[in-house]
């Protein structure tokens, strides 16, 4: 099994300028990220995607591989596949974002069992369980709801189920890290963007409103992905154990 983890990283952002060369306790936050992909055993390699030569320098240095991508495409997963192109040896591809500073190789390992088991989902994702206290009404907080066979029927930033009566219907809180299976990986970048992606700014959607199947992986952990000012800071103090 030939598993490429390629990371998607712009130097431009709205709420973060800059972010994945913002420091993080120390050292830039893509080099966070690279370097923890890159002590998942079982992957075959890991690749930066990126239109920043600066962020191109920074991995470099690090001694990691670095692609440069095409700064027009639309999506993370787009600019994931511009790089998985040229590696048609690979089984599964991971789209692992560069503002995933502290994402553990055990995540990673979740997130492709599916694969290492035998089995060959079109897609799979990380979920955990939502603070329903917390962040059931937060829109920056994307829930996911799936079938009794664990595939997504639903990503939303609103809260999804409404529970009109109480119920045990589970609700997960979904992380931004995929794989594919290398053949539904080039179909997908070749899908037109649909009506529920671009209403709720999540890519994922494409995939189910052309009829395909996500696999949601579940993971008792958190990390804190790197959105807003505020988890900047909170990165600062956060407490990685590998």
């Amino acid at each position: 099994m030939k598993i490429l983890c390629v990371i998607p990283s712009r130097i431009q952002s709205t709420r973060l300028p800059r972010k994945p060369l913002l420091p993080i306790q120390g050292k830039p936050m893509i080099q966070w990220t690279y370097e923890n992909a890159a002590r998942s055993d079982f992957l075959t390699d890991v690749i930066v995607a990126t239109d920043s030569e600066e962020i191109a320098t920074v991995v470099t240095k690090l001694g990691g591989k670095v692609e440069m991508t095409d700064p027009h495409l639309k999506t993370g997963s787009e600019r994931v596949a511009a790089v998985a192109k040229n590696y048609s040896n690979i089984d599964v591809v991971i789209n692992l974002q560069g503002d995933e500073p502290f994402i553990k190789p055990s995540m990673l390992r979740q997130l492709v069992a599916p694969y290492l088991a035998g089995e060959s989902p079109e897609m799979t994702t990380l979920a955990f369980p939502l603070d329903h206290q917390n962040n059931y009404h937060e829109p920056g907080t994307v829930k996911v709801i799936t079938d009794i066979y664990g595939h997504a029927i639903y990503f939303s930033r609103a809260p999804i189920p409404y529970f009109r009566v109480a119920s045990a219907s589970p609700v997960y809180h979904h992380m931004g890290v995929y794989a594919f299976r290398y053949d539904f990986l080039m179909l997908y970048q070749t899908l037109p963007q649909t009506a529920l992606e671009k209403a709720e700014c999540l890519e994922q959607l494409r995939v189910i409103e052309h009829g395909y199947n996500i696999r949601v992986c579940l993971t008792e952990e958190k990390t804190l992905d790197i959105n807003t000012p505020e988890e900047y800071e909170q990165a600062q103090q956060f407490e990685y154990n590998m």
